[in-house]
């Protein structure tokens, strides 16, 4: 059960850990959401969201869909390799139902780097 936790330490929190990612960094996309990624010496993944009120002028729209992407990398986080991960939604992404929206995610996920076993 311990490793689907999403503790603080999961989180790109700090404005220098945005910019380091945003100076060197990959990109992947699928449908409703784009990702920015770096890989970092940490022992494991963590991220940072980007929902912007272009995505949505409602912040209960803008919410669900940060819920939705925490719930979804909490999940895959333990598969992934140490990696900075910057996950933004695009606007196409409000109306689509959380069943496709998680299909989504899972396959941007797949398109990063995963865990050395």
């Amino acid at each position: 059960m311990g490793a689907f936790r999403f503790p603080r330490a999961a989180r790109m929190l700090k404005p220098g850990d945005f910019a380091r990612l945003r100076g060197a960094s990959r990109r992947v996309g699928s449908r409703y959401f784009s990702a920015e990624y770096r890989i970092t010496d940490d022992t494991a993944a963590r991220i940072g969201l980007a929902v912007s009120r272009r995505v949505s002028k409602l912040a209960v729209q803008r919410n669900r869909l940060k819920r939705l992407v925490r719930e979804s990398f909490r999940r895959h986080r333990s598969a992934l390799a140490p990696l900075d991960v910057l996950v933004i939604a695009r606007s196409a992404a409000v109306v689509v139902p959380g069943r496709e929206l998680l299909a989504d995610l899972d396959l941007l996920w797949s398109k990063l780097p995963r865990a050395q076993r």
